[in-house]
């Protein structure tokens, strides 16, 4: 017997349909002690967390930048600018060789295999974190400029590797249930709890910022580790079996045209065209993507170009009104707490909500309002107590409350919104350009990114 129409559980679907023939043929097989969802949540983790430790560092960095910013002349001046500018030129470092990384990784979907893509990326990731652990216990204070500039090109390096295994293990989630992507996106917000978790908590425990230091970017090459294993541990699940076998069957993302559909390809008696089981190495048809996925691909982009102005970028330079008296709170956990922890806790929390609640739906005009609506945060940040300041003196939101609310509401609208435009990208286009769809909507994210963090350097220099 077969099972009714429409039995299973939206969240049990997976994006790309298998074949209409081999549908019944296999019993669908549970996800043992949730296995395969405690290893999409892990990776999600490690797609964001080298960037998230590179930004959460900040203490490290100025103490890193600062050796000769008290100096007299034009060496102390430029090193002043990269301690006060430094997460500025970090987003930009990181999200402007991204972009084209992505462009890359469209263009090598049907040609390289998602495994070589991920692990080589991993490789990549873990090779240049050890690097900057060593250069922890190394004395920069002779070589500063040089020491940023290292810094930038690892952070470049990182972004971009991070960006393809991302973007990868997204198109590669998109053949398994919706519950399977849903714990991919939410594992990269928890990338960014834990890292600013791991930052408080070694900033507490060591009383010497480079053994806090240290001890945080082990950290990160420990979990980068733990993301190879279980990746490697994931085709051995015979749930991810089942659904990586459909996808080798299911029809080629390039051989299809560009206005056809899933439901044209199906033949009257109820199997699939073998002309298209055949697997093409060709470059997905981009067209058709674009067209379904351009009002929610621009929401993705202005959803993160705001969130990637103000944190951390704006957020984290806000001091507390009470700086003066000295006490731990203002002077050595106000930025760590209410800027990093809170901001990525409350990311995770709206990426948590979608679970449950989905609206407004992908073709709402709700949408796109409430995402142009972010763009208030900007002057609520701008006049709370950011430090220093040139050109705009006023500061409206004098207390410390007011960061607060405000960075909380901006990680909770970033985590929703931005989670409710990915879900929805490979959900309106035809199941077979599901995967490069996500690669799409990935390219938009990162769009925003780069021309974000563009724009928070202008941002910056004009407050």
């Amino acid at each position: 017997m077969h099972p009714a129409a429409g039995s299973v559980p939206p969240d049990q679907e997976p994006l790309i349909e298998e074949p209409l023939g081999n549908r019944y043929s296999r019993p669908r097989p549970s996800d043992h002690f949730h296995g395969a969802y405690v290893i999409f949540f892990l990776l999600g983790i490690g797609s964001l967390l080298p960037w998230n430790f590179f930004i959460t560092a900040k203490q490290y960095w100025m103490y890193k930048l600062q050796n000769c910013s008290d100096k007299a002349g034009p060496a102390g001046q430029a090193a002043s600018d990269l301690r006060d500018y430094f997460e500025s030129y970090i987003s930009i470092a990181s999200t402007v060789p991204s972009v084209l990384c992505l462009i890359g990784n469209f263009l090598l979907v049907n040609k390289v295999p998602a495994s070589v893509r991920i692990l080589s990326s991993l490789f990549v990731m873990l090779a240049t974190f050890l690097v900057i652990t060593v250069l922890v216990k190394v004395d920069t204070s002779a070589w500063t400029t040089p020491f940023f500039a290292l810094t930038v090109g690892c952070v470049a390096v990182v972004s971009s590797a991070s960006t393809v295994f991302s973007s990868s293990i997204f198109g590669l989630s998109s053949c398994f249930p919706m519950r399977n992507l849903q714990a991919l996106i939410s594992g990269q917000a928890m990338g960014g709890t834990i890292s600013a978790v791991a930052s408080v908590i070694d900033l507490a425990a060591a009383a010497d910022v480079t053994d806090s230091a240290l001890a945080y970017f082990l950290t990160a090459d420990i979990f980068i580790v733990v993301c190879i294993m279980v990746y490697l541990l994931l085709p051995r699940l015979e749930y991810s079996r089942y659904y990586l076998s459909s996808q080798k069957e299911s029809p080629s993302l390039a051989t299809v045209p560009p206005d056809s559909s899933a439901e044209d390809k199906a033949e009257p008696g109820g199997t699939t065209n073998s002309s298209f089981l055949t697997k093409s190495t060709g470059i997905p048809p981009l067209r058709p993507i674009l067209q379904k996925t351009a009002l929610l691909g621009f929401c993705l982009f202005y959803v993160f170009f705001i969130s990637i102005i103000i944190f951390p970028s704006l957020s984290s330079n806000i001091e507390s009104v009470s700086k003066a008296s000295g006490s731990l709170w203002s002077t050595k956990y106000f930025v760590p707490l209410t800027s990093f922890l809170l901001y990525n806790f409350a990311d995770w929390c709206g990426r948590q909500i979608t679970a449950w609640i989905q609206v407004p739906g992908p073709k709402s005009k709700l949408l796109p309002a409430l995402v142009l609506l972010r763009t208030i945060f900007l002057p609520l940040f701008i006049l709370s107590n950011y430090q220093p300041r040139t050109h705009i003196r006023t500061v409206l939101f004098n207390q410390d409350v007011y960061p607060v609310v405000f960075t909380a509401l901006l990680g909770l609208s970033n985590g929703y919104l931005g989670t409710l435009v990915m879900v929805y990208g490979p959900k309106i286009v035809p199941r077979e350009l599901a995967e490069a769809a996500g690669v799409v909507m990935t390219f938009y994210l990162m769009l925003g990114l780069a021309v974000g963090s563009a724009c928070a350097v202008f941002v910056v220099h004009l407050v």
